[in-house]
């Protein structure tokens, strides 16, 4: 399973907190989609999916959301809940996203533009692809 969560160095004074990110830096890949999800009902959860080619960095800019990832052989739960911190999600990587706070806005930065034939939205296909 390839995830890591990244903690992002943090700049502030007496004004408040800035984190910069960077491409090739902080970002291991060039950025060329950003999207956020925001306003999130109770009880509902999200995601249901894995990439083939994609890699990301979600992070939890406010409130907080747990993410399941699960690469066919085992399941994690990873809580993002500090805007300073990133999940890293490479490879065939089942994702789903639960517990997401009333405030949550979770931000993923994408390594390519959005490509439908890149997802795998059916679990059974997915561990019949990681086989």
């Amino acid at each position: 399973m390839t995830t890591t969560l990244q903690e992002f160095r943090v700049l502030g004074d007496h004004r408040g907190q800035l984190v910069a990110l960077e491409v090739n830096r902080q970002i291991p890949f060039e950025i060329k989609r950003v999207y956020y999800i925001f306003d999130t009902k109770e009880g509902v959860e999200r995601g249901f999916h894995a990439h083939v080619n994609l890699k990301q960095i979600a992070i939890a800019v406010k409130g907080s959301c747990t993410f399941v990832l699960d690469d066919g052989k085992k399941r994690e739960e990873i809580k993002l809940d500090n805007p300073n911190k990133g999940l890293f999600i490479e490879g065939l990587i089942w994702r789903e996203m639960k517990d997401f706070s009333s405030d949550c806005v979770l931000v993923v930065l994408a390594s390519e533009h959005y490509d439908e034939s890149d997802y795998i939205r059916d679990y059974s296909k997915f561990l019949e692809t990681v086989k």
